[in-house]
């Protein structure tokens, strides 16, 4: 699961890359390493391993990842193929989530691309390429399905309607994520589609130092344009993010923080909302060898996250053993906690939840 970080050029998007790239930003655990060029695995900052961690004392720690794709620049008639249009669209399909950066201060020395600075008409013309590229997709599936759906096959005639409907609104500068599928049958089309639009998106608001704890005019415009959409804005100071990486001590960092006014860097708040946004959460495995996080999708069940470890495990389960974090915590260890009657046997149709302590039993 990927997070693609897309805007005009100049907005700030190869920074904030950078600064995620740049794991002693938030603690000494947080690894991160390159896969491509402009491909970051990069750790989910989550307090409740350092907790596990503190508990068990074990030989290693293994946090969740989530993967960030900087992606190049969009401009104006990129959806035709203008600048690097064909490469941004190809790699933002690629994506399931995306991280759309606008630039919400004022520098002189930093041109903007469009003469200046105005986050809604930025968020328009990325808005809109997006929309066209999809209306032409659109367009061309609705050709193949219209033949089959006048022959009376009713699943054609379930996707003409589906995609009418995408088009209309398409048509009316609307992104494909505003359809709300009416029932299963859409909901697995819709996915099939592949639309870019149809992705959830997250803004973030690159502002300067100043207004990294409040936000600004720019701010407040973006979360008026935005309150219909279903989308969390988040205020960076991404220049402030990029010079934060560069101290030495976690010490130092920590004091540049307080001096802005912020708890933590801004960029493990985005860390965490993506991969939020990409609909994931974390299970622990704890013992003196490894506490570990698993990234699992919301709704998994007991065997699927069983999976995650290795195939075999889903394959031959049997049984998960699970003592809520809550309670881990609580008691200080699995044997306290067991001794409290606060460890669960489940099975396979169990839905794991976000934070759970977990063993599993198999059989292959």
């Amino acid at each position: 699961m990927k997070a693609g970080i897309v805007g005009l050029p100049n907005v700030g998007k190869s920074t904030l890359f950078n600064c995620l790239s740049n794991a002693k930003a938030q603690s000494a655990n947080f690894p991160f390493c390159t896969i491509e060029p402009n491909i970051g695995v990069v750790n989910v900052p989550d307090p409740r391993i350092n907790k596990l961690e503190e508990l068990v004392k074990p030989e290693r720690v293994q946090m969740a990842t989530v993967d960030i794709v900087d992606i190049a620049g969009l401009v104006k008639g990129a959806s035709k193929g203008e600048g690097l249009g064909n490469q941004f669209l190809g790699n933002i399909r690629e994506c399931n989530a995306i991280i759309h950066v606008l630039r919400c201060f004022d520098n002189d020395n930093i041109v903007h691309v469009d003469g200046n600075v105005n986050p809604i008409r930025d968020k328009e013309t990325i808005d809109i390429e997006l929309q066209l590229k999809d209306l032409e997709t659109v367009e061309k599936r609705l050709e193949k399905v219209k033949r089959a759906a006048k022959t009376g096959n009713k699943e054609a005639q379930t996707e003409e309607a589906l995609l009418n409907r995408i088009r209309e609104a398409l048509l009316q500068a609307k992104s494909a994520r505003t359809i709300v599928p009416q029932n299963n049958d859409e909901e697995v089309l819709l996915e099939s589609f592949q639309l870019i639009t149809a992705k959830p998106v997250l803004y973030v608001c690159n502002v300067d130092e100043s207004s990294a704890v409040s936000g600004n005019k720019y701010v407040d415009q973006v979360r008026e344009l935005v309150k219909d959409e279903d989308a969390e804005v988040i205020v960076l100071s991404v220049g402030a993010e990029a010079d934060i990486t560069e101290l030495e001590s976690y010490e130092e960092r920590q004091v540049f923080l307080e001096d802005m006014g912020l708890e933590e860097p801004g960029a493990s708040v985005l860390i965490r909302a993506a991969y939020k946004l990409l609909k994931q959460q974390t299970y622990f495995t704890a013992g003196v060898k490894e506490v570990r996080a698993w990234t699992i999708n919301i709704g998994a069940t007991a065997p699927q996250a069983a999976g995650v470890i290795h195939t075999d495990f889903e394959k031959g389960f049997i049984r998960a053993e699970v003592i809520s974090y809550d309670d881990y915590v609580q008691y200080g260890s699995e044997a306290k906690a067991k001794e409290a009657g606060k460890f669960r046997v489940e099975g396979k149709e169990y839905v794991v939840k976000d934070g759970d302590v977990m063993h599993f039993r198999f059989n292959v």
